[in-house]
């Protein structure tokens, strides 16, 4: 990151170590109520991934997976580093997949 980066954020507020394996955090900067909607649809997806596997339906498993992709993306955690983006981009990056994430939801009739 450039030292002139608007969002100086330590490899701490960046990065969670389990088993020493590096996962990226959730965007800090995003509002709870954005980071709680996105995290429920990410919840859902992963149960749905299960039950889909144990069901054997591909399709399902790959709806599912999409699923939780979007919300990881709108939670800042795939995609383009947070860091590296200006706040309003990253706040129209999870309010975007919060709303492709209802769409589905309201298509899937859940």
């Amino acid at each position: 990151m450039h030292p002139d980066s608007p969002d100086p954020a330590t490899d701490d507020e960046r990065w969670l170590i389990v088993g020493g394996r590096r996962w990226r955090r959730t965007d800090p900067s995003l509002p709870e109520p954005v980071v709680a909607a996105l995290k429920s649809h990410l919840g859902r997806g992963r149960s749905g991934v299960g039950a889909a596997k144990r069901q054997g339906d591909d399709d399902a498993v790959a709806a599912s997976r999409r699923r939780v992709g979007l919300a990881k993306h709108g939670l800042g955690e795939r995609g383009p580093y947070w860091w590296d983006e200006p706040e309003p981009a990253r706040l129209e990056r999870a309010r975007e997949a919060l709303r492709e994430l209802d769409g589905l939801e309201r298509t899937a009739g859940a």
